[in-house]
């Protein structure tokens, strides 16, 4: 049986352009703000090997996949918890058997392997169904940065046991709301 962890560093905005744009002034407010140069945002996504089996592990709308099998293994809501009762307010967190990562054309110095290891990969889509559903663009755990993709991502990875200060976006970027993962990966292991 084989075993491995692909991370994907995907440009944010790479599938359309309301994203980019949106993208672009977030973060020249967030350079303004820090008194820094504005940086390249990157979203992360995770394709696993377990055995024959390969899995994409994303973050999305509820609305953006239109495939019946993609593997969800929890749901939250975006905005504002209230709002997750409509389905254009909620996101899914899949590991999908088979699946693919949107836009992985389009990712930069990618695929990094994080890991080759068969028991790591095997806990890492173990783990994915313990993943609080948090307010997707919120910071309720008070880090200083919103939950969203990058913090599942950096989660999954911090949880299971990888070299997180080796794992970074490409150079001339970065992946906002990553921290928000390691800071709830720290909490529950120092528990």
């Amino acid at each position: 049986m084989a075993g491995w962890i692909d991370l994907y560093w995907l440009p944010l905005g790479a599938g359309g352009h309301f994203v980019r744009l949106n993208g672009r002034a977030y973060e020249r407010w967030c350079a303004w703000r820090g008194r820094r140069p504005p940086l390249d945002l990157y979203h992360a996504g995770l394709m696993v090997r377990l055995g024959e089996q390969t899995f994409a592990v994303e973050m999305g709308p509820v609305w953006n996949v239109g495939e019946g099998e993609r593997g969800v293994v929890r749901e939250g809501p975006v905005g504002a918890a209230w709002l997750g009762r409509f389905r254009a307010f909620r996101y899914e967190v899949r590991c999908w058997p088979g699946g693919r990562i949107p836009d992985a054309s389009a990712a930069v110095d990618s695929p990094v392997r994080a890991s080759e290891d068969e028991a790591t990969a095997a806990a890492l889509l173990a783990i994915l169904r313990e993943v609080p559903a948090l307010v997707w663009g919120r910071d309720e755990l008070r880090t200083g940065e919103m939950w969203n993709s990058n913090s599942l991502v950096a989660w999954a990875l911090a949880r299971t046991g990888h070299a997180m200060p080796e794992i970074a976006p490409p150079a001339g970027g970065r992946a906002p709301g990553w921290r928000a993962g390691l800071d709830l990966a720290a909490r529950q292991v120092g528990r």
